[in-house]
């Protein structure tokens, strides 16, 4: 998700070693699969941690999912602190909403994977949510405002579905053969 609580690491001194993963972007069919569980919270899985906070960073984001980066696991990051406090980096493996409340709420989201275009969409205004932390520890969070919204932008990711797949018909059409036409115009210049 673009643009920038509770289970916040307190340190970011692990950013150092990290580099920044290419964007998936859409068309891109890999978008549309399904990711597979973490089995294990090991070395691997914390170097693609890192890699995916420094890829968000760099592409000014406030949430990724493994998938936006090629990796098709249960596993995304997120960081909502504003940009003009210090970083508050929030790591969620395998996640699993619980719960969902009736209030809903309304935010102008965008994609890092879908570049350039932002839409109101509407979702639960809060969620309970259980996971594993990045040291492989089970946790749970109660997230509401736009945690809540980025949290659940980017579980759809990890199902197969965008953020444009909320909205009409009429537009995601549009959308989508605006990013086909843009990808084959990519490859006629190569």
């Amino acid at each position: 998700m673009t643009g920038r609580t509770i289970d916040a690491e307190p340190s970011v001194s692990y950013l150092k070693s990290m580099s920044v993963k290419p964007l998936i972007i859409l068309p891109d069919a890999s978008l549309r699969k399904v990711s597979e569980p973490v089995v294990a919270v090991d070395g691997r899985i914390r170097r693609l941690i890192d890699d995916m906070l420094e890829s968000m960073y760099h592409a000014l984001g406030i949430g990724l999912a493994a998938v936006q980066v090629g990796e098709l696991l249960r596993l995304l990051v997120v960081d909502i602190a504003g940009k003009d406090v210090p970083k508050n980096p929030q790591v969620f493996i395998n996640p699993e909403i619980t719960w969902f409340s009736e209030q809903r709420r309304v935010h102008e989201e965008g994609c890092l994977s879908v570049p350039g275009y932002y839409a109101e969409i509407e979702r639960p205004e809060k969620i309970y949510m259980k996971y594993l932390d990045r040291s492989g520890k089970l946790q749970e969070i109660e997230a509401h405002g736009l945690l809540a919204t980025c949290l659940q932008h980017e579980i759809d990711h990890l199902n197969g579905v965008l953020f444009i797949d909320h909205v009409s018909r009429l537009k995601r059409d549009m959308v989508l053969r605006s990013f086909k036409k843009r990808s084959r115009e990519r490859h006629v210049s190569i």
